[in-house]
């Protein structure tokens, strides 16, 4: 397997549900990989401000929206396969989504589906998908 990116998450928002948090801690140990960083709700130009002041030059910044790319599993792995030597920071927007500002800085902007999802379940659904496709990159056979 190529090497495998650092990968941050900033995401707004605490994880309130507790078969939300056992899922992302349950991923969180195969991901050594993977850190989380959670910011205070406020708005989404606020929100944003805190995400960008937390990423360093060489990070590739890629923001959810609901709106954006989407991507099957083997083309997240190609991503993050292709990103290897660089720290991803995936961020996730509070409740009323990602500021243009955020919106304007980011790589590129994935959608984890064209519907909306709270954002505990997205942290979720995203983390899993992380997992996924370290998983596809190593041969193994957890996408299947």
């Amino acid at each position: 397997m190529r090497g495998f990116p650092k990968v941050r998450l900033i995401a707004v928002g605490k994880i309130k549900k507790p078969w939300i948090q056992s899922g992302i801690q349950g991923y969180g140990k195969r991901l050594p990989e993977l850190s989380t960083t959670e910011i205070k709700d406020t708005n989404p130009e606020a929100e944003a401000r805190k995400m960008l002041s937390m990423t360093r030059s060489g990070d590739r910044l890629i923001a959810l929206s609901e709106d954006g790319t989407t991507l099957t599993s083997t083309e997240l792995a190609k991503l993050l396969g292709a990103a290897a030597s660089n720290t991803l920071v995936f961020c996730i927007g509070g409740p009323s989504g990602i500021s243009p500002t955020l919106r304007q800085a980011a790589h590129q902007i994935l959608s984890l589906s064209p519907m909306t999802f709270p954002h505990e379940i997205a942290r979720l659904l995203l983390i899993e998908q992380i997992y996924r496709a370290k998983t596809i990159l190593q041969g193994g056979t957890y996408h299947k």
